[in-house]
């Protein structure tokens, strides 16, 4: 081996073996964190054994030859001697399969091997990279065998990656990354999370379901289905909802198809969408063959365009015998917002087979929104817990599993089978109703939210009529729902929000900037009061009650107004500052330029008017009007107004 790179740890940071294995477990059973082209690997059982049962061990996996074991013998042994003998084993080995995103290779998915040794004492990981040639032999490829070790140095940890034969070094952009993507992406990130020794609070992707097969069928339905993006109709983005649909609605068709391998079926499995919001995830299961409908309280306008084989219902949906699917195989909550904790208790009462899939995003209890009741977990890992209670309480075995959505909400929860037999159904029915009443009272001795403020004036009778029995407390959204994201404030009250909190940041000890500027007459220094900064809780202190109270009413509140302002406004980590558009980063994306463009000179510079010192930047370069003879008209069209929240 005569190529080596190295990154020395810092000593302050403390880093720990336990640190580089939890690093490098990331990159062997999760590689595509890393390397993008990836979708996945799937992993063989690791083997414990000793060194001098290493060769023997090694030989039984196809491509391994005596042959192999001289030429790399070296390199497994190289850090063997210093560990001195162990009478436990100190090896473990395994292998993994590396699943590329279908596409990246051609019509087929091609598959890549490894075979991965531990030396656990050495502190060592060896990938040995097996190809399988035309006529169905494997062989060892030694070109791509590389050996990531730590080891200490003085005081120092020292993370280094290995190349076997680093000039025979072979490199396809995907499963092999060139050697200069190994040791300046890949190594900073290994020594970062060796660092951190971060363990997270969710399973790994996908992890109930066999990866190549998901990433085959996601591509197939993502280049069916992107002609969306183009005709979406609503006020969200588009290649958001439209992919993440589609990445949901591939996890169901494949959680699905193993369900009947398991069970024996060919008949597709029927569902019921309950707040199906724009109904693209109905949409795309009706296509693909699946029966079943959608419901939710308010139509979207993109219902029109799916036509008549996609089945979506306007209708309010409450807790109650009313809306029970007896005939349904799955019930399925996709954000579902305040229908999310009782979806397991729905699909238990429906029948004793039916199942159900929901993936928590707002965190709503039976009534209300829920409370806090402890402080060790995040509140995402608090609620998905309580989801999960939810389920057990309603007689689920129950299985968690994280999606690959583009969204920060993407751990479902899934109901597939019943912890208890047909027969004790009574029973399960007086544990479930026991749970949910207690879980009531629990609410209405700490929520003090009138049902008036939330719910209406005419809930109560709309409650009643729809025979919500279960449900007391339940309060399912308006049909037409109130904008609240400060958009609709009066202009007056914003801009005296806006104006105070800037006269206070500018009142602070901040900087003074001295620049030269070079114009027709010559250089001229110019001072700019840039201001102080202050918390959002000490902006708050600021206003008086009656302003925090108009603005509390608003989604986001304070937070909300300074960020929509952010011409004149910077808000970062909590902190509050007036925003310098010397310092403004250039913008290098061509949509985000042509956005800028047709909004030149269609709004006042606050700064010109407001600012003690002027606007910082000249007429020429500001993008915003100096004045009302600068205005231009905007070429930009019109924003839609939007009446309710997307789901």
């Amino acid at each position: 081996m005569d190529f080596s790179v190295s990154i020395e740890m810092n000593p302050e940071v403390r880093c720990k073996p336990e640190g580089f294995w939890c690093a490098l477990d990331v990159w062997i059973r999760k590689p595509h964190v890393v390397n993008k082209r990836l979708c996945g690997v799937t992993e063989t059982e690791y083997k414990s054994v000793r060194f001098e049962d290493l060769e023997l061990c090694l030989c039984s996996f196809p491509g391994i030859t005596v042959h192999d074991l001289a030429q790399i013998s070296p390199l497994l042994k190289a850090h063997t001697a210093a560990s001195g003998p162990h009478p436990e084993p100190s090896w473990s080995v395994g292998g993994r399969t590396i699943i590329p995103k279908a596409g990246l290779q051609g019509n087929g998915l091609k598959l890549f091997k490894e075979i991965v040794v531990k030396n656990l004492i050495g502190h060592t990981v060896t990938f040995l990279p097996v190809e399988e040639t035309s006529e169905g032999h494997c062989i060892l490829k030694e070109s791509n065998i590389y050996q990531i070790q730590l080891h200490q140095k003085t005081d120092d940890w020292i993370l280094s990656l290995n190349p076997f034969k680093p000039d025979q070094w072979y490199s396809d952009g995907v499963a092999f990354p060139k050697l200069t993507w190994l040791t300046s992406e890949l190594l900073p990130k290994l020594a970062k999370w060796a660092t951190e020794s971060k363990t997270t609070e969710f399973k790994s992707t996908l992890s109930l379901l066999p990866v190549e097969k998901y990433s085959i069928l996601y591509q197939q339905l993502k280049n069916k289905y992107k002609a969306i993006v183009k005709v979406w109709p609503e006020v969200t983005d588009p290649e958001k909802f439209v992919f993440e649909d589609v990445a949901i609605a591939t996890y169901l068709i494949v959680l699905w198809g193993e369900e009947r391998v398991k069970k024996g079926i060919t008949s597709k499995q029927s569902f019921v969408d309950l707040g199906c919001g724009n109904g693209l995830l109905v949409h795309i299961l009706n296509n693909e063959g699946h029966p079943g409908k959608g419901i939710d309280i308010r139509k979207r306008k993109i219902w029109d365009m799916y036509g008549p084989s996609t089945h979506l219902e306007e209708t309010a949906i409450t807790p109650s015998a009313a809306f029970l699917f007896p005939e349904t195989d799955w019930l399925i909550g996709n954000h579902s917002d305040e229908l999310t904790p009782w979806i397991p208790v729905i699909a238990a009462r429906s029948s004793y087979f039916c199942r159900y899939f929901v993936l928590p995003c707002c965190f709503f209890d039976f009534c209300g929104k829920y409370q806090r009741r402890q402080c060790k977990k995040s509140q995402y890992r608090e609620y998905i817990d309580f989801i999960n209670e939810v389920s057990i309480a309603c007689g689920f075995q129950t299985d968690e599993d994280c999606l690959r959505i583009p969204s920060t909400k993407r751990v479902c929860l899934i109901g597939m089978s019943r912890s208890y037999e047909q027969a004790e159904e009574e029973l399960a029915e007086v544990k479930r109703t026991h749970y949910i009443s207690g879980r009531q009272a629990f609410i209405s001795n700490v929520t003090v939210i009138t049902q008036k403020e939330h719910s209406g004036p005419h809930h109560e009778d709309r409650q009643k009529a729809q025979g919500c029995e279960w449900g007391n407390g339940f309060q399912p959204r308006e049909k037409i729902e109130t904008v609240r994201n400060c958009a609709a404030l009066p202009r007056d009250f914003v801009d005296g929000v806006v104006l105070k909190v800037a006269k206070a940041l500018l009142g602070l000890t901040g900087k003074k900037i001295e620049e030269k500027e070079t114009d027709k007459i010559g250089k001229e220094h110019i001072r700019w009061n840039a201001g102080g900064s202050l918390s959002v809780r000490e902006v708050a202190e600021l206003l008086s009650q009656s302003t925090l109270q108009t603005l509390k009413k608003e989604c986001g509140g304070l937070q909300t107004l300074l960020k929509n302002n952010h011409q004149v406004f910077r808000v970062v980590g909590g902190q509050v500052h007036i925003r310098d558009w010397r310092t403004r980063s250039t913008q290098t994306d061509p949509k985000r330029k042509s956005q800028i463009s047709a909004a030149l000179k269609t709004r006042l510079c606050w700064f010109h008017t407001h600012h003690p010192d002027g606007c910082p930047l000249s007429n020429k370069d500001c993008v915003f009007a100096h004045g009302a003879d600068d205005l231009c008209p905007s070429t930009r069209p019109l924003k839609k107004h939007r009446t309710y929240t997307e789901s």
